[in-house]
């Protein structure tokens, strides 16, 4: 395939993503993706015929990644920030990735605008983890829209999804710890049923600092505790299964 030319901006650069061969686009002075995004797209799960939203997507990286691993030619990533959904169509042009990934600039909240209801199997989502405003210099600031509630809120995201979703569909976030019970009760309350859950900790004898959570509209009440991800094995040394999930990724 002919190689693209993509016209980067000040301080962009692009990062290989040794998955596929695809790369992403990134400005380190504004939001680059963390390791949340890269667990989120490891544990969320799509078959090839699933149409797939992310929301808040970002640079793209989640649709990307999700791409690589379940392939599929339906997935539409929702921004509400332009130059990052800008960012994001680049990056999905590098990776010649147009006929299967789209991005739509839009807000959450005006999701049936877009979007007609019942139309998506699998959401997923990497959500501001902050409430509030507090202590942010400039609330219009990329890491700041990034980080907290500024947008939008946990229960936009989860009224919005429980509207979207086919019965049985599956919702995918990662998120903190400290709001679980939050994220549990707000579940519950739109008929997201908590299916499958996974806390993720820096070390073995730490807290957990994520929580990765999958939920079925409509579902039964049942869940499964999977058992705990470990980051590092010491500092500096990522643990096997980090390997596994970031490839060579991790061995820069």
């Amino acid at each position: 395939m002919a190689e693209m030319t993509i016209n980067l901006k000040e301080n962009e650069r692009i990062d290989c993503l040794q998955r596929k061969g695809y790369r992403i686009i990134q400005d380190p002075g504004k939001f680059c993706f963390g390791m949340d995004a890269v667990l989120l797209a490891d544990f969320a799960k799509a078959k090839p015929e699933d149409k797939v939203l992310d929301i808040g997507t970002g640079t793209g990286i989640i649709p990307i990644l999700m791409e690589a691993r379940y392939e599929g030619n339906s997935y539409i990533a929702l921004e509400i920030q332009k130059e990052s959904a800008e960012m994001a169509r680049r990056s999905v042009a590098l990776n010649h990735l147009e006929d299967k990934i789209t991005i739509v600039i839009g807000d959450i909240k005006e999701a049936e605008t877009y979007f007609e209801a019942a139309s998506f199997d699998v959401i997923t989502c990497n959500p501001p983890y902050m409430i509030g405003q507090h202590g942010i210099a400039n609330p219009d600031e990329p890491k700041a829209v990034a980080r907290h509630e500024i947008k939008c809120t946990l229960e936009d995201i989860i009224s919005r999804s429980a509207r979207l979703l086919v019965p049985g569909g599956k919702f995918y976030m990662v998120h903190r710890p400290f709001r679980l019970a939050e994220i549990m009760t707000c579940m519950s309350k739109y008929k997201i049923e908590p299916k499958r859950m996974r806390l993720v900790y820096p070390y073995v004898d730490k807290e957990p600092n994520m929580v990765l959570i999958e939920g079925a509209r409509g579902g039964k009440s049942r869940m499964t505790v999977e058992k705990p991800l470990i980051v590092y094995e010491k500092p500096g040394v990522y643990t096997r299964e980090i390997y596994d999930i970031y490839g060579e990724m991790a061995e820069e």
